[in-house]
């Protein structure tokens, strides 16, 4: 019954409109008051859930990110990927661009958003003018962002490193990002060039030797953030944190001293929608550790794990409906709230069943980056459709192929851990 009291309480909430970050701290309440532990313990969970030093990790990515995304570093990020792609002179070309150019600025915003706002706002008027379907464009763009949510500094990855208590590093959780970002990347590319051959899109463009010289240069100090990150951290020259905070620096001095395309008088108006966006997901991680203090006490984890003991001892069976249910609660539920709240009582679950838990987390933030494709509550489908300039229902018509070869990959991240365990291994994490 006290369980039922925690989660009746909170998707009521959920359901009568109050903001989720509430009603997270509402359901921690009245299941405080139903087991009988005093207010100040679930307030205190509350408080301690911010006050750990590893969050600063969020606000450094997050501002860093969006310097760069809105700083013209998107469009040179796509014109390097043309020059790569332009060599090729492979048909649908610039829909590789598009792919390319994400995983690109993916390893610098660590956003899923900003991936879509960024590089949809250059490639879909770019790809459509040249010949490509607006909604193709759209779909490409949509589903190609998603690498964000794996690769390093994905937010994501931190918000899982905190569900966790901690016990998971943020820099094992990135490394283990990697390959299955590039996989979901590789993958869309393939399916690009497939669609291309059989509906005739057209080729790529060689680029001129001088031009492409210039514009890999001029990409050159947008790229020198991910040695910022990844090396710094790997060589031990700075914690994750510390790599936060110098990428935050160098990502102003470029955009604002090097490729001066942003104004300074729109600096602020960048500074407060990033403190906006840190408040919310802070305050989610604080009203979410409630929660999870909350869970504890009632076993929940011990009830669920019994759960699905009582329908199968397989791991690979539990994997399954562990996924659907992941699937389907990231179409009805934003990112953030859905790792806060699924990972205290899932995570030991899939320990029991011997789930590593890092490689767990790759395949929750997979499952549920997926779920933001996808109606009703999709923030990345809704982004993409606004910047592309489609309704939703036409994008939904053509986006079955993309669905089919993310879930495609879901399998081999769930059923194959190496892919998300050889590198943090081989780098001794």
């Amino acid at each position: 019954m006290d369980v039922a009291v925690l989660l009746v309480t909170m998707f009521f909430c959920f359901a009568i409109g109050v903001p989720i970050a509430y009603s997270l701290a509402l359901a921690a309440i009245a299941a405080g008051f139903w087991i009988g532990i005093p207010l100040e313990a679930v307030m205190l969970k509350i408080s301690d859930g911010v006050s750990k030093v590893a969050m600063l990790t969020i606000p450094f990515f997050v501002l860093a990110g969006a310097i760069m995304a809105e700083g013209g570093m998107a469009r040179r990020l796509v014109a390097f990927a043309d020059v790569l792609v332009g060599f090729t002179r492979v048909r649908g070309g610039l829909s590789v661009v598009n792919v390319m150019a994400t995983t690109f600025l993916s390893g610098i915003s660590g956003s899923a958003v900003a991936d879509t706002s960024a590089i949809g706002s250059v490639m879909i008027p770019q790809m459509e003018k040249t010949g490509f379907p607006r909604i193709f464009a759209t779909n490409v763009t949509i589903t190609a962002s998603v690498q964000a949510l794996l690769v390093p500094p994905s937010h994501n990855a931190v918000i899982y490193s905190l569900a966790t208590g901690g016990t998971i590093s943020i820099i094992s959780l990135f490394m283990a990002g990697v390959i299955p970002g590039l996989l979901l990347g590789f993958s869309l590319v393939v399916l690009c060039i497939v669609i291309a051959y059989r509906e005739g899109h057209p080729r790529g463009q060689t680029v001129p030797l001088r031009q492409a010289i210039g514009i890999c240069a001029d990409a050159l100090w947008g790229l020198i953030t991910l040695a910022i990150i990844l090396g710094g951290i790997l060589g031990g020259v700075f914690t994750a944190i510390e790599a936060g905070a110098v990428a935050c620096v160098w990502a102003f001095f470029v955009t604002m001293f090097i490729y001066r395309d942003y104004s300074w008088r729109d600096l602020p108006d960048l500074v407060h929608r990033t403190l906006r966006t840190v408040a919310m997901v802070l305050t989610l991680i604080a009203c979410a550790s409630s929660v999870g203090y909350v869970m504890a006490l009632t076993q929940m984890p011990a009830k669920i794990t019994a759960f699905f003991l009582s329908i199968s001892s397989d791991k690979n069976v539990i994997l399954l409906l562990i996924n659907v249910m992941l699937l389907v609660l990231g179409c009805l539920l934003d990112m953030a709230p859905s790792i806060l709240i699924c990972t205290p009582i899932l995570l030991p679950v899939m320990m029991n069943f011997g789930v590593d838990p890092v490689h767990f987390g790759i395949i929750m933030m997979l499952n549920l980056g997926i779920g933001l494709c996808h109606p009703p509550v999709g923030a990345i489908l809704f982004v993409g459709c606004a910047v592309g300039k489609v309704r939703i229902e036409e994008v939904m018509k053509k986006i079955w192929p993309f669905y089919g070869v993310m879930l495609l990959v879901l399998l081999l991240v769930t059923y194959v851990p190496e892919i998300s365990l050889w590198l943090p291994r081989l780098l001794g994490l």
